[in-house]
């Protein structure tokens, strides 16, 4: 069955306002059906989990379908699910429980290619516990992050890694089972930062060896929350702050205050709108993985044609080289700054912006200082059309110059 991305659009009201969507990396569409799920949420009987009214069971019930359906889509244990605010304050707490228990002696890795929220929770944990940081290095020209490059930046002193499973600058997607495997033989920890790679591929936890990964899904059509997901038996040896009342269970136990149950309602929606892009049939599990590895293929062959359009135009640099990537493409142009690119595409209903969009270590190791580049980004609802309008404004910003 083909992959029908008219039907899929169909269900995003914001697309029918004409603007091409480049700008998914940063926090994708929202189909209806999300909306929907929040606003039942939201407008139906609901009060503080429990089982005693039917207002208590309806919000345990909607945790409950969250932690089920982040489950399936990354295969992993919905006992180990934690939801929170974002992604950057779940690395924070996970880091400062961690931190806990490294000392002077203890070494931290990190890498240049990472978004800031998986580089700077681990170094201010490990600079307050006198551990060291470690740091990976990527190879600019290439784009690439290598096994080897972080081994390079490993020792028995390890105690944990901390990888991106795709850039969000560049969209390199590194080999993550492999440094993962590497740094569990020498007793660490590893901790993935899913949110750029969850939205463009099949994900399966205990295959790229994650000890913890952590996602967003405003990035794969929900809404802004975050979500870390563990082996409960390793959530259950830590002893994150809490209030004194709330519960000790796992995850719970890493969940400060209420959950926004609207939110957990809509995440679970935006799950079940990715798992009906495959055909009907199959678990939930089955479904996703048959869905993304559709969404794969479509965003690849954008990418293709939309590299194809990028060769032709002079005087622009693609900094997104890596042969094992997303479809996320960082440009600069000779003697203009981006944000000119931006501001231009904007005028003509196309929104890619222009920025170092959290990844500064990275866009400081490709020389391009806190600025960065203009970023388009595919998504699921990408087209076509879309390609190669944005390739014609671009065609007609680069003819402009002078």
């Amino acid at each position: 069955m083909a992959y029908d991305v008219s039907a899929l659009r169909a269900q995003f009201p914001s697309l029918s306002g004409g603007t091409a969507h480049f700008d998914g990396p940063g926090g994708s569409q929202t189909p209806q059906a999300v909306a929907d799920a929040v606003a039942r949420a939201l407008t139906s009987p609901i009060a503080n989990r429990g089982t005693v009214t039917a207002a208590e069971r309806a919000a345990d019930e909607i945790v409950i379908g969250a932690r089920s359906a982040m489950a399936d889509l990354l295969g992993a244990d919905a006992g180990g699910v934690v939801f929170g605010r974002s992604m950057t304050q779940l690395t924070y707490d996970l880091a400062r429980t961690l931190a806990a228990d490294w000392g002077p002696g203890d070494e931290v890795v990190v890498t240049r290619l990472d978004h800031d929220a998986n580089i700077r929770p681990w170094v201010q944990a490990a600079e307050a516990a006198g551990a060291t940081v470690c740091w990976a290095h990527f190879d600019p020209a290439t784009g690439e992050l290598t096994a080897d490059d972080v081994s390079e930046a490993t020792s028995h002193r390890t105690r944990l890694v901390a990888v991106t499973g795709a850039s969000n600058l560049i969209g390199t997607r590194p080999p993550v089972a492999e440094i993962a495997q590497r740094a569990h033989d020498l007793g660490a920890l590893v901790f993935v930062d899913g949110v750029h790679l969850t939205a463009h591929a099949p994900v399966d936890v205990a295959e790229l060896g994650a000890d913890v990964f952590a996602c967003s899904p405003y990035k794969f059509l929900g809404p802004h929350c975050g979500v870390l997901a563990a082996d409960p038996a390793l959530l259950a040896r830590l002893r994150p702050a809490k209030l004194l009342p709330s519960s000790d269970a796992v995850p719970e136990r890493f969940e400060l205050g209420t959950l926004p149950y609207e939110l957990l309602a809509g995440t679970t929606a935006a799950v079940d709108v990715l798992a009906g892009l495959a055909p009907t049939g199959g678990t939930r599990r089955e479904r996703l993985l048959a869905a993304m590895a559709d969404v794969e293929r479509h965003e690849d062959a954008l990418r293709e044609r939309l590299e194809r359009g990028l060769a032709a135009l002079p005087s622009v640099t693609r900094w997104s080289r890596a042969g094992h990537r997303t479809p996320t493409l960082l440009l600069t142009f000779e003697g203009r700054d981006a944000s000119e690119a931006y501001a231009f595409l904007a005028g003509r209903g196309v929104n890619a912006p222009a920025s170092s969009f959290y990844a500064i270590e990275a866009s400081r190791w490709l020389g391009l200082g806190d600025t960065g580049g203009l970023r388009l980004g595919l998504a699921p609802y990408s087209t076509e059309e879309d390609v190669d309008r944005v390739l014609a404004a671009l065609a007609e910003f680069v003819a402009s110059a002078g």
